[in-house]
């Protein structure tokens, strides 16, 4: 479940952001924190599961679209599909905005644009019949 960002967050959140390689100084961690809480443009949110937060992700929002600036989950939870998760219900949040990347972003949103043209296409081959 995605939780929006508050105060009380900032250790979890500065944790979970360290884990991206470009947020690995303190001073850019804070700046970053920072960027999040007082641009109105710029929102950040934590990934809740039963054991706690395990992950963060961070966007930009624009007139038309919402521009995935971070992405990060604890390494203990990878590979299980929070990250897809955590955009799909993003992009619930947003249903009117085109999700974009940036450099440090690109790579996983193209995967997840591929998975999701390549689920939609089989939903159109192998509609589910209701009897």
């Amino acid at each position: 479940m995605l939780i929006r960002y508050n105060k009380n967050h900032e250790k979890i959140a500065m944790g979970l952001l360290s884990f991206n390689p470009d947020e690995k100084d303190l001073q850019k961690l804070l700046q970053t924190i920072n960027e999040y809480v007082s641009e109105q443009n710029r929102q950040l949110y934590l990934w809740k599961e039963e054991e706690g937060m395990i992950g963060v992700i961070g966007v930009k929002i624009g007139e038309i679209e919402i521009q995935l600036q971070h992405l990060s989950v604890n390494p203990s939870h990878r590979d299980k599909g929070f990250g897809k998760r955590m955009i799909k219900e993003l992009l619930e949040l947003y249903p009117d905005k085109k999700l974009t990347a940036n450099e440090t972003t690109e790579t996983f949103v193209e995967k997840f644009d591929t998975e999701q043209t390549l689920q939609e296409e089989n939903k159109k081959e192998h509609p589910l019949s209701v009897y």
